[in-house]
């Protein structure tokens, strides 16, 4: 992926030099494709409902986050100038998208953080790994989160990083567009596991959307090289909830699934890249996904 040189992004914050102290789960609704990597793992060993550890339950989370200045050194950190490449590119993708509309796109934020972090939908914490906060229109990661995805779940290279950035944007279209508070407004009037059913639709939209964006960033840019598709594919696939319960030594149970399996999150993926367009990617009207 030819990321060096491309413009940066002004809208992401850098918390690491503020430190952090203990974190709690997420109290309000933080949407994440890197906190079912941790989390089921830690709530299948333990027996604890990944939607709790996930914080996909309803709360009342509160933080207001600080703004803490960037050090020179992090600044130059190249992990973290490839999150400002990426989230600058999905601006301006995104962007164009919803002008030949003729909407307005807003862009969100994205912080990098340390350990733990305040957010609007309660304090994140480093384990749960990359999530959108709807409340503050922010995604938050830290980016420890990337030695995870190569070296634990085998999903390295540039391009399985840009996808989880491009993901997390993709909960932030949901938000814009009101997909997320419908969502919302049917948790606690339907049963666990319809909300499950629904979680897993909600998520591998945002699959789609990733796809979407990068279709249209190749067509713009053509900053993709050989390879690079393939490296989203199998991150995608990584963490698939049927490949994780798997690794956790677990039997697949497919009602509990709340991010959808290996083989739908790839071909969701690859439907958005296919189709270019978000009217591709409506998993709540599909009868099969």
């Amino acid at each position: 992926m030819k990321w060096e040189g491309q413009r940066e992004s002004d809208n992401v914050e850098d918390a690491r030099g503020g430190g952090g102290g203990p974190g709690l789960a997420i109290g309000g609704r933080g949407l994440g494709l890197g906190g079912i990597v941790i989390a089921l793992l830690v709530s299948w060993v333990l027996g604890v409902n990944p939607l709790t550890v996930l914080g996909l339950l309803s709360g009342d989370g509160t933080g207001a986050p600080v703004q803490a200045p960037a050090s020179d050194s992090h600044a130059q950190d190249p992990a973290y100038r490839f999150v400002k490449v990426v989230l600058a590119d999905t601006e301006d993708v995104w962007g164009a998208y919803f002008q030949r509309s003729g909407q307005q796109y807003p862009n969100p934020k994205l912080r990098v953080f340390r350990g733990s972090e305040p957010t609007a939908c309660g304090t994140g914490e480093a384990a749960m790994g990359p999530f959108y906060c709807p409340a503050d229109r922010k995604v938050y990661i830290d980016l420890g989160f990337y030695d995870t995805l190569r070296e634990r779940l085998g999903a390295p290279g540039d391009f399985a990083q840009a996808y989880v950035i491009a993901h997390e944007v993709g909960h932030h279209l949901q938000n814009l567009m009101g997909t997320t508070a419908k969502l919302d407004q049917a948790r606690g009037r339907v049963s666990g596991r319809e909300m499950n059913a629904m979680s897993v639709r909600l998520e591998l939209q945002a699959d789609c959307y990733a796809g979407v964006w990068a279709s249209l960033s190749q067509r713009s840019k053509g900053w993709l090289e050989q390879g690079d598709i393939e490296q989203a594919l199998n991150a995608a696939s990584q963490i698939g909830d049927d490949t994780l319960q798997k690794r956790s030594g677990r039997s697949v149970v497919p009602e509990s699934f709340t991010h959808g399996s290996s083989a739908q999150r790839v071909r969701w993926f690859k439907r958005g890249l296919d189709g270019a367009d978000i009217k591709a990617c409506d998993t709540f009207s599909a009868a099969a996904l």
